[in-house]
């Protein structure tokens, strides 16, 4: 299936590393125009120094009111991927204020902050777009230790049938993808301890953690012409993990 993103222009955030970096990358191959946004200039620039013609972008998310004057001085998107995140993991009983606030910073009001600009911008240019928020398997079933980021992933949930809901009347789709595990570099320390991860292991069918690519390829579909009939998903891909 040959999808092409050629003319388009796409915001992808948390694009430094990981799974932001791999979705950045392979939309750029497929011809867009990429805008890389991502708290760590150097995780940027090491991106830019592979894909010269990519466009970096380094701010705080959690930061509104900048974030917003930058998103703003970037112009107009024809999609968006709300990737960048945060994950604290503590137990229910110890877990802070301060680690809820800055976690829902993140990973909730910067994803309605960022497509609030972009999506108006869409509305204003009277053109259709396509945005996908990344949340997790967390935001469907209970995980240990992962209170804060669970809630704050079904808090993405939510927000994503909102927007599917206000902004398709304008050709808008808003979709989000839940992986499960995905063996980024980080995960690969995080996970590597098998007595850690076999009990998760043991609740994915499919027997293993997934991808990066697994989760670009569906990122790229979504917000391709390919699906445009899919609007207010919310996309697992979990090996079945949900299935069982």
């Amino acid at each position: 299936m040959e999808i092409s993103f050629k003319g388009k222009r796409i915001l992808v955030t948390g694009a430094g590393q990981g799974i932001g970096r791999g979705i950045a990358i392979e939309l750029w191959r497929a011809g867009a125009n990429i805008v890389a946004l991502s708290r760590t200039r150097t995780h940027l620039e090491s991106l830019q120094s592979e894909y010269p013609s990519i466009e970096i972008v380094d701010v705080d998310v959690a930061d509104w009111d900048k974030t917003r004057e930058v998103i703003e001085s970037l112009g107009h998107f024809d999609a968006l991927v709300n990737n960048a995140a945060i994950a604290i993991c503590e137990p229910f009983l110890t877990c802070s204020a301060a680690d809820f606030n800055k976690t829902f910073d993140i990973n909730v009001k910067a994803a309605l902050n960022i497509s609030q600009v972009v999506a108006r911008k869409m509305v204003e240019n009277k053109t259709p777009g396509s945005i996908v928020n990344i949340s997790s398997q967390a935001s469907k079933a209970a995980l240990k230790d992962h209170a804060i980021y669970s809630a704050s992933k079904a808090a993405l949930d939510a927000l994503t049938r909102a927007m599917a809901l206000e902004l398709g009347p304008y050709g808008i789709r808003v979709n989000s993808v839940n992986p499960t595990v995905i063996m980024t570099a980080m995960a690969k320390v995080g996970w590597s301890d098998p007595k850690k991860s076999s009990e998760m292991l043991a609740k994915i069918p499919l027997g293993r953690f997934g991808e990066v690519s697994e989760v670009v390829n569906a990122v790229v579909f979504l917000l391709s012409e390919k699906s445009s009939m899919i609007n207010g998903v919310e996309l697992p891909i979990d090996g079945g993990f949900l299935a069982t």
